[in-house]
């Protein structure tokens, strides 16, 4: 039983990274940093963190902090940022699902540009009337075994729960510290574990063609 779900879960793993059809597509590399005057009417492709956001009575808005894509056109995990942008839709977006700290990926025309405070600094942020908008699940971290076979994923793990460094299971263990060895498995000898992020599909796509 134990095998089926490790099984299943690397299934779920392979089905969880396609793209979007909605967001897919050839954009001109056009940088939230560097929108000036000439660019505005273009369509882009941006993604990001969500940072903020507003709603009135015909539209809301998401303030975003931007990152590069990766191969899914999922907003990569990095320190590095090309400024934030704000993305506009018709309708309403409930900001306890479109909260501060989720990933989306955009698509959409850039209509202006918008000086507003941040901090104490006039940030000039580009706005973007979005066509496409894609919420991004959470991302989750399973653990991947190896020894027995090949690679698989435990969909219980607890990142505080895992071999102690006494060879025993335990808190505190070779999950968190690191790789450790012992045998879940009867029969198959050592087995090494490590953390493994998965990247999970759309949560929501918002369409407005």
């Amino acid at each position: 039983m134990r095998h089926l779900l490790l099984l299943t879960a690397l299934l779920a793993l392979s089905a969880c990274t396609s793209i979007p059809e909605q967001i897919e597509g050839t954009y001109p590399e056009i940088s939230p940093a560097r929108v000036e005057p000439s660019v505005f009417g273009s369509n882009v492709r941006w993604g990001g963190v969500i940072v903020g956001s507003t709603a009135n009575d015909s539209q809301s808005c998401l303030e975003v902090l931007s990152h590069e894509l990766d191969k899914y056109l999922r907003p990569k995990q990095e320190d590095s940022t090309a400024g934030r942008f704000i993305a506009c839709q018709p309708g309403f977006l409930d900001p306890m699902v479109f909260s501060t700290g989720r990933e989306i990926t955009v698509t959409g025309t850039i209509e202006k540009v918008e000086v507003r405070k941040l901090e104490d600094f006039d940030y000039r942020y580009p706005v973007l009337a979005v066509d496409d908008l894609v919420l991004w699940q959470k991302r989750k971290v399973v653990m991947r075994y190896r020894g027995v076979g090949g690679p698989y994923y435990d969909p219980f793990y607890n990142p505080w729960y895992g071999p102690s460094w006494y060879g025993r299971a335990g808190y505190w263990g070779g999950y968190w510290g690191g790789w450790g060895g012992y045998p879940p498995f009867p029969g198959y000898g050592p087995v090494y574990v490590e953390p493994q992020e998965l990247l999970p599909g759309p949560a929501i796509i918002e369409s407005q063609n």
